[in-house]
């Protein structure tokens, strides 16, 4: 089944038939849970209000506790590179609206340097289930959130057969499909073409992040979504592309992203951490990291 949310392509497919209804059912739940509590561009979800109460402990429910959990997780893996506190550079850089009103938009005047506050910023109770931001501190949850998604559809289909999620490219697998392991096609694209070369995956996440995918321009250059912490500004190096393979959808998220600020050292983080991944240079050259899955005819 394919479907569209937050601007993006999906696919979910199960290996019993009789299963998808309920994974659609459990699809749709998780992504207006999220929705509600993670998407910082509704005035009313419970983020935008956290966001605005910086300094203060907040009370949140358990669908933003969790989505700030996998978050701060992320960050924690990836040295604070993947971290979800680049909600100021982000705003700064033009990132304040739905992406599909930001890449027509004519001009954007380069912002004035804006430092991403650490993530050990977000202070999270557990006993209160309480969050207090440090003041100037606030959060983006997009990334995380969508392969949070991914992660949590497959793992409750899961106990009916194998089962693939898929949301605007972040992969979870979870058992086989009809006819063994399910094949999935990684892309820089926002597009699927038809072209993309294909991977077997028997369990897990697979996850593909880009500077080319989601850009605008901003005084006359292309910038990306994905912002380096270190320096408050859109991610420069010399990887286009990453897609890694983890044990879950939202660890393969947060070190594709790292990837593309690691750069020449992405391979060795990617692989001491265990994981295996695909690198497209800004040439067109592909590095491959531990044991990729390989490769099979389009």
């Amino acid at each position: 089944m394919r479907f569209t949310t937050w601007g993006l392509s999906g696919t979910l497919a199960t290996e019993h038939p009789g299963a998808m209804d309920y994974a659609t059912s459990r699809l749709w739940h998780w992504i207006n849970e999220i929705d509600r509590a993670c998407n910082r561009f509704r005035p009313s979800s419970e983020l935008a209000r956290l966001n605005e109460r910086t300094g203060e402990p907040i009370a949140i429910s358990p669908t933003l506790e969790r989505a700030v959990r996998a978050a701060l997780d992320a960050a924690a893996a990836t040295d604070g590179l993947c971290t979800p506190t680049v909600l100021g550079a982000l705003l700064a850089w033009g990132y304040d609206r739905d992406f599909d009103e930001i890449r027509v938009r004519d001009v954007w005047a380069r912002p004035i340097a804006t430092l991403t506050p650490p993530y050990t910023d977000v202070a999270f109770d557990a006993d209160t289930h309480t969050i207090r931001l440090a003041p100037g501190c606030r959060l983006d949850l997009g990334a995380s959130a969508k392969a949070l998604v991914a992660d949590v559809v497959a793992d409750e289909v899961a106990e009916r057969g194998g089962v693939v999620v898929e949301v605007g490219g972040d992969v979870a697998v979870r058992g086989s499909g009809p006819d063994g392991p399910w094949v999935i096609g990684t892309s820089a694209s926002l597009r699927i073409r038809g072209n993309e070369p294909r991977v077997a995956v028997a369990g897990g996440g697979v996850a593909t992040s880009s500077l080319t995918a989601r850009t605008w321009r901003v005084d006359g250059r292309e910038v990306s979504h994905i912002i380096d912490p270190r320096t408050g500004a859109p991610a420069q190096g010399p990887y286009a592309t990453a897609t890694v393979a983890a044990a879950s959808c939202v660890t393969a998220n947060a070190f594709a992203t790292a990837a593309l600020l690691w750069g020449e050292n992405a391979s060795y983080h990617i692989a001491q951490a265990g994981w295996s991944a695909r690198l497209v240079r800004r040439d067109g050259t592909v590095d491959y990291v531990g044991g990729w899955p390989a490769e099979t005819p389009t």
